[in-house]
């Protein structure tokens, strides 16, 4: 692995101040790419950590989708995943506890999977605090210290 962070770091970088750039939301629109739309946008924080936001929907199962939030790993082209908040269209299960669920769930890089020889974000919690990819990306914002700026406050998604 390119990079490995400990419980500390992953915390630090999740709480780091992410300035969205002017127009984000027009940037982050989904595109088409490979059964699924997505959409990713680089920033960087206010201690210079190079992050990126990742949104994915499926086209077909409206309860497929991610919202996440990678760092860039220094002196490599690999990303490691920060957070991760997905969909209720698979089953998750937390191999250390041996836990598994069917619900909406975030993901959470951790030190102990990375030693593990896991994903970083391999373990998981479920949540009730989104039942959309509108809602999980708002969950994002609010956990991970991404700073919305006020000409944004337009609709990210077209109202229905």
């Amino acid at each position: 692995m390119a990079g490995t962070y400990s419980d500390n770091e992953i915390a630090a970088l999740v709480q780091e101040r992410k300035p969205l750039p002017a127009g984000w939301r027009n940037r982050m629109r989904l595109r088409p790419k490979r059964g699924h739309d997505e959409r990713d946008l680089d920033m960087t924080g206010d201690a210079g950590n190079k992050f990126r936001l990742i949104l994915r929907q499926n086209k077909v199962n409206a309860l497929d989708f991610s919202a996440i939030l990678a760092v860039h790993v220094p002196q490599s082209n690999q990303l490691f995943r920060l957070r991760r908040y997905n969909g209720k269209s698979h089953e998750h299960t937390n191999h250390i506890e041996d836990s598994t669920f069917y619900d909406f769930h975030v993901h959470v890089a951790t030190e102990r999977y990375q030693q593990l020889g896991t994903r970083e974000d391999a373990y998981a919690e479920p949540t009730d605090r989104y039942g959309d990819l509108h809602g999980a990306l708002r969950c994002l914002i609010d956990d991970a210290n991404l700073d919305v700026p006020p000409e944004s406050q337009t609709p990210l998604f077209e109202e229905v």
